[in-house]
């Protein structure tokens, strides 16, 4: 199979100090195997200027592909990449949070194993490799890991990271996958139903992560958790 763009996925809700961040990451990326990149943000709705930082940024650089999409209401992160998700054009899709706790420059790291066409899915460990990784929350550390621990439990795979953010799919792949969850749900929903697809190859690969205080903007919070330990019960249990 020829692959030849990668649409990168943008949730983003109050991100107008940060958003230009990022889009200046994701432009500079040097793509591996000649891809192209076309990027979606759904503004979630945002209370600041998101919208107009984001439209400022577009019509500056007009050599990134920008596509831009908002919510009139504020509806979660999930119900943001439901929407990202559905107007990729690209052969693989990416997630990419607005803030920037994850580095764009490992998307090459990612898309290897789908270029190389031995997985149609790829997760990025922040628990495994060599890469940086900035040192802050120890319960939220022990709480990844509880949560991972016993989705792997239900799906039967082997993720150390199932709450990454990073997660590359082909497209024809995750667009077939119906998401219900609005917020932070939507990482044990998708690890969950992916695995049940029949002879899914999943990979996953080391990356940095260069978390956030809350006082930097940083929003999952306890009860994201109590709701991603639902989910797992939920769509592995009762699917």
């Amino acid at each position: 199979m020829t692959f030849q763009k990668l649409s990168v996925v943008i949730p983003a809700y109050n991100e107008g100090r940060y958003i230009h961040n990022i889009l200046d990451k994701v432009r500079a990326v040097e793509l591996v195997g000649g891809l192209q990149k076309e990027v979606i943000i759904v503004n979630d709705c945002s209370k600041d200027d998101t919208e107009a930082a984001i439209l400022e940024y577009r019509d500056s650089h007009p050599d990134l592909n920008i596509q831009y999409f908002k919510h009139e209401v504020n509806r979660g992160k999930g119900a943001a990449l439901r929407t990202g998700i559905q107007h990729a054009t690209g052969e693989i899709v990416v997630i990419q949070d607005a803030d920037l706790e994850y580095d764009p420059r490992e998307y090459n790291i990612l898309v290897q194993p789908i270029l190389d066409e031995v997985a149609d899915v790829v997760y990025g460990s922040r628990f495994m490799g060599g890469n940086p990784h900035r040192i802050l929350f120890f319960w939220h550390t022990i709480g990844n890991k509880l949560l991972t621990f016993l989705s792997n439990l239900f799906t039967n795979l082997n993720l150390t990271d199932m709450e990454t953010c990073y997660k590359m799919f082909r497209r024809e792949i995750i667009q077939r996958v119906k998401i219900h969850e609005n917020r932070f749900g939507f990482e044990p929903e998708v690890t969950a139903k992916i695995s049940r697809i029949p002879k899914i190859r999943i990979y996953e690969v080391g990356i940095s992560y260069y978390g956030r205080t809350y006082e930097e903007g940083k929003k999952i919070n306890m009860k994201d958790a109590f709701r991603a330990l639902y989910c797992i019960l939920k769509y592995n249990l009762f699917r």
